[in-house]
């Protein structure tokens, strides 16, 4: 999201999106609360015409399947297109489930899927049609374990305006071989890095596994690197709060996203942790792998 001095300036647009039943209303509802204005299942057609004239406040679109118009590919190239304006402040949020627990909840309240198919099916191919537009996405929230409640606070804890107090973060990995992520504000690249895919034995794993963050420490230049990053990123962190940064998103880059740009995310969102900022972390490419294999689980 944008700096809470520029809100004001421009546009502010929320998209909220994901699988049917994983939240998409309540998140909506919530961000209403916060003062936003809310547009459900607004064609994708009409999206900009919302952005042509003068700024009128902070508005949360809701997206889903049941728009007359959608496809994965018209809504990607919509974000394409309002990330080129300038004077448009983009963010995108995927509301995650898993399809255990999306089938759980449509069994529960026998709502019929909107797709119009048995909930298994429907959730297989709904997770597969949107694929392409979680990685895209600049906030994943996964509701799985989550009630309406604990929902509606995570929506707070990130879209709150009101609260100038505390500066969200967001740390990432990614593969540069499939390019930078939209919308990162610092960028470390581990590349130099002893690369555990050479290690026949951690190749298969990823930065979360013990072997592998083992591996990455061993490497002589870890430790300064990674001492070096911390602190000045902790450093950075009042003067981009005390600038009025609502949101920051640091991102670690490596060649193929899975080993230490993974590990790299997973230490220093622990340090932030611990130093009490709110920080969310994600693995673009772990992200993508998920995303193959899904539909066929949940088929």
């Amino acid at each position: 999201m944008s700096d809470r001095a520029s809100i004001t300036e421009g546009h502010q647009l929320v998209l909220v999106t994901g699988p049917s039943g994983a939240g998409r209303s309540t998140a909506i509802n919530a961000l209403e609360d916060l003062g936003y204005e809310v547009i459900d299942n607004l064609p994708l057609s009409l999206v900009p015409r919302l952005v042509d004239g003068a700024p009128v406040g902070p508005i949360a679109l809701g997206l889903d399947v049941r728009n007359r118009d959608f496809a994965a590919t018209a809504l990607i190239e919509l974000i394409d297109r309002l990330t080129r304006r300038p004077e448009v402040s983009l963010d995108v949020l995927y509301l995650d489930c898993s399809a255990d627990e999306l089938i759980r909840r449509y069994n529960q309240t026998r709502r019929r899927h909107p797709l119009g198919l048995e909930p298994a099916e429907a959730i297989a191919r709904e997770v597969d049609l949107l694929a392409p537009v979680r990685v895209r996405a600049d906030n994943l929230i996964d509701t799985t374990d989550m009630s309406p409640h604990d929902l509606k606070a995570e929506i707070a804890r990130w879209y709150d305006r009101d609260d100038a107090s505390r500066m969200s973060v967001a740390v990432q990995s990614f593969s540069y071989k499939r390019g930078v992520p939209r919308g990162v504000d610092m960028i470390f690249d581990c590349r130099f890095l002893s690369n555990p895919h050479w290690v026949p034995a951690l190749r298969e794993l990823d930065g979360r596994d013990a072997a592998v963050v083992e591996h990455i420490r061993q490497d002589p230049n870890f430790e300064e690197f990674f001492t070096r990053v911390r602190d000045l990123v902790l450093f950075l962190m009042p003067a981009q709060q005390k600038e009025g940064k609502a949101h920051l998103t640091i991102g670690f880059g490596c060649t193929g996203g899975q080993h230490r740009s993974v590990a790299l995310v997973e230490m220093l969102a622990y340090v932030l942790a611990q130093q009490g900022w709110p920080v969310s972390k994600r693995h673009r490419e772990l992200e993508r792998r998920v995303a193959v294999t899904l539909p066929t689980q949940a088929g």
